[in-house]
């Protein structure tokens, strides 16, 4: 295991650039399984979860080339392989291999997928969606184990707005010989990402982008595709309340600003002074105000940037109330906040309230999770002292070259082997 050591209380100046997306890296990483031939991806991030996920591709005979950015995946010669692994319970992602292996091979026998500790994350309806289509699956013992001959039926209605499952059932669709209705999709950058890239191999897809989505067979299936993977909104977000927090003056290029709206109003009500300039976010210091953050579905503010706003308010004036509805133990982050010296407390599962301004002071914190590591690492840059974060290989899980971007704008933190 790694740790970071951070030298906190400095302003930090200069240019980050976001990385491609992580949650849109790796449904595009399975999605290479919907075809016989070869997927070229660019500006796929350099994280170790797109790792975990080639090395599964591997495991079924997947042939893998890397450069950079760039990774090259060739499907011909697969061969079906039961994926009762330890890679699977490395991430909740893995769970997106269902789909592609039992509607490609008829069969599947995989691990349930592990991930982040952040609440309960059931698959039941990606399993139902699957059900309706005609799959007929069962979970024993920690193992998923499903067989599939034909279509049942065309029409899939999710039980509940899940990104995931959207996911699984988009993949599964393109195997149909009729078109696929599939009803309260989720509407998050990936999976947007994930239907124009089915869009592109030759299937029809009409109404993307919404909830509503039909999936056609095309006559001319491509072979071989190349797809850019979309900047990371959630980076961008990240580095957004990190530049403010820090009091900094923060330059965030490459960021996808469409996605960004309810972020964008989150922060202007916090009182952050930042500025849009083409594709890129200014920031400048500023007295930041406590306010209300609801999260929701896209477009609504993202889950995944509640913890580094968490930390934000901490330097905010007042109070702000955050309520995060999706996971139960997102707010685990809060109790480092607390041994720093910030003034937080959990009302509920799902409420927390957070007062400012407080100083923050270094201490030995745990990253608990991607997003809660993230958020600790802004704690550190904001604390006097020294900040130890154990457990950095979490952060690496969804944050390419941390130390690297953040050490060019200025900041003193260092990865050190335990």
């Amino acid at each position: 295991m790694a740790k970071f050591l951070i030298r906190g209380g400095k302003k930090l100046e200069g240019k980050i650039k976001i990385s491609g997306s992580k949650n849109a890296a790796l449904p595009l990483i399975s999605a290479s399984l919907l075809i016989s031939g070869r997927v070229i991806l660019k500006n796929v991030p350099q994280i170790s979860d797109v790792e975990v996920m080639l090395e599964i591709l591997k495991m079924l005979g997947a042939e893998i080339k890397r450069d950079d950015s760039m990774v090259i995946i060739n499907t011909k010669n697969l061969d079906y392989r039961d994926l009762l692994t330890p890679l699977i319970s490395k991430l909740r992602a893995s769970i997106l291999f269902l789909a592609p292996i039992l509607f490609r091979f008829g069969k599947i026998k995989m691990s349930l997928p592990g991930g982040d500790i952040i609440g309960a994350r059931p698959i039941t309806t990606h399993l139902e969606a699957l059900r309706a289509l005609g799959a007929e699956i069962e979970v024993k013992n920690g193992i998923i184990e499903g067989e599939f001959k034909k279509f049942k039926s065309f029409e899939v209605v999710l039980k509940e707005i899940s990104v995931t499952a959207s996911e699984v059932v988009l993949m599964a669709s393109v195997f149909s010989p009729k078109p696929v209705k599939l009803k309260l999709l989720a509407l998050e950058p990936h999976v947007v990402s994930l239907e124009k890239f089915i869009q592109k191999l030759g299937y029809k897809v009409k109404g993307l982008g919404t909830h509503f989505v039909t999936i056609s067979r095309n006559k001319n299936i491509k072979k071989e595709i190349a797809f850019e993977v979309p900047y990371d909104y959630i980076e961008a977000a990240t580095f957004l309340a990190l530049a403010s927090a820090t009091r900094s003056n923060i330059i965030i290029e490459n960021a996808p600003l469409e996605d960004l709206d309810s972020v964008f109003l989150t922060a202007k009500e916090m009182n952050v002074n930042f500025e849009i300039k083409k594709k890129t976010i200014v920031i400048k210091p500023s007295k930041l105000k406590g306010t209300k953050i609801q999260v929701g579905y896209h477009p609504k503010f993202p889950t995944d940037a509640q913890p580094p706003f968490g930390v934000l308010a901490t330097q905010a004036e007042g109070v702000t109330l955050i309520h995060d509805w999706m996971y139960e133990n997102r707010f685990s982050y809060l109790n480092e906040l607390n041994l720093m010296g910030a003034n937080t407390e959990l009302l509920d599962p799902h409420r927390a309230i957070i007062i400012g301004p407080t100083p923050l002071y270094g201490k030995e914190v745990r990253s608990l999770d991607i997003r809660s590591g993230i958020s600790l690492i802004i704690a550190g840059l904001i604390a006097q002292g020294e900040t130890i974060i154990h457990e950095a290989e979490k952060i690496d899980r969804g944050y390419e070259k941390i130390e690297e971007k953040l050490t060019k704008v200025g900041a003193e933190i260092y990865r050190i082997s335990d």
